[in-house]
């Protein structure tokens, strides 16, 4: 419940994005950029605090991990939003967004081979979103014209560096988190991976193999744009980058639900299924090159679609993997049995057996001994 709550603070912030900034093109009052910052640090603050509380009281669980992560890919989506509303992005948001979810992958998928979640020194749950929600709250100072104006007159004492500084702040960040954070944590999972893919005597191919799902999700979105009339990404940020983080997020709770089950490394055929609606818009758009770059249908309805389906599976998948994981270990979703409780709900099933079994008397004595000392009638377990 902790970690769905601090979802609920992103959800909130991409909001208030939308409202202010619906292109994320235009500068949002600067109140906004301060619930930002706020929201961020909320959401990172009780992540941490769910973890904790869950060793706490000894309440971790598969549905936690399945739980916590998902929420996390979704988060991507959401502050790439968040942020692309602060800096004035516009059609860059899309980009913010890959290079977060690019290392987030990475990490997952580095996690399912080595069965070990390894964080350098400086990573992006703790230093980044920090680096992040300062960004929010300092853009509340100067504004967000700050991230529009070229890199030379936004921090004059860099205007020396040649290339960059006529380039927007914003553009600067982008290229600077890429060459410094990305780059470098991409390829820290793929040695971690190699090393024990190379220990193991595996195929480092098998590896790779499932990275290809992303891939093409990445890929087929940026052909989609380069193929449409209308610049999809410029003039539907938020369908873009909602629909294709729903899409990214399946593919994260797929890989991680493989994990948790032990099943065989390799690619998993039902990944891509988010896939399956993306051969429809690119066939769409190509109608255009045939009717005076008209498509059949709008672009606007098919990105709708492409969100509809995506959020679709999404919840199906997630509410699907909860029933199964709740029936079969017998916990809750949203809360746990304290071991006391858990103890005393024990003892009053063992009184109540030891009475309906070792009463010799009549059946109908049974019957009222189920009704009257059934811990399932007398007191319902679940208000323990």
């Amino acid at each position: 419940m902790i970690t769905l709550t601090g979802f609920m603070f992103l959800l909130v912030s991409a909001v208030l994005g939308y409202i202010y900034s619906p292109h994320l093109d235009s500068a949002p009052p600067r109140w906004v950029h301060f619930a930002h910052g706020l929201l961020l640090f909320l959401y990172q603050t009780f992540d941490a605090v769910d973890g904790k509380q869950a060793r706490r009281t000894s309440s971790s669980s598969p549905l936690g991990e399945l739980f916590d992560h998902g929420c996390d890919a979704l988060a991507c989506a959401l502050e790439a939003l968040a942020f692309g509303s602060t800096a004035m992005c516009g059609r860059n948001t899309f980009w913010f967004w890959v290079i977060s979810a690019v290392p987030f992958y990475g990490a997952t998928w580095e996690h399912y081979f080595t069965n070990s979640l390894i964080l350098p020194a400086v990573n992006g749950p703790t230093e980044g979103l920090m680096l992040i929600y300062m960004a929010h709250f300092f853009t509340s100072i100067v504004g967000a014209e700050w991230w529009a104006q070229d890199f030379g007159k936004s921090i004059p004492l860099l205007s020396w560096i040649p290339y960059i500084n006529g380039i927007p702040t914003s553009g600067v960040v982008l290229l600077f988190m890429v060459l410094f954070a990305v780059i470098p944590t991409v390829s820290f999972n793929v040695q971690n991976v190699y090393k024990v893919v190379q220990s193991r005597k595996g195929s480092m191919l098998n590896a790779l193999a499932m990275l290809v799902p992303f891939c093409v999700l990445l890929g087929v979105i940026i052909l989609w744009d380069f193929l449409s009339p209308t610049d999809l990404i410029g003039n539907y940020p938020h369908m873009v980058v909602m629909g294709t983080g729903l899409s990214f997020g399946f593919l994260v709770g797929r890989m991680i639900l493989a994990h948790l089950c032990d099943e065989p490394k390799g690619l998993k055929t039902g990944m891509s299924t988010s896939l399956f609606y993306l051969p429809l818009a690119i066939a769409n758009t190509l109608t255009a090159r045939l009717n005076d770059g008209v498509p059949l249908i709008d672009e606007k309805w098919v990105l709708l679609g492409f969100c509809i389906y995506t959020a679709a599976l999404y919840l199906h998948f997630a509410t699907s993997v909860i029933h199964e994981i709740t029936t079969a270990l017998g916990i809750y979703c949203f809360r746990f049995i304290p071991p006391h409780k858990l103890e005393l709900k024990i003892l009053m099933w063992c009184w109540w057996l030891y009475y309906v079994v070792s009463y010799k008397g009549s059946l109908v004595f049974r019957c009222k001994c189920f009704t009257s000392f059934n811990p399932m009638v007398a007191v319902p377990f679940w208000d323990f």
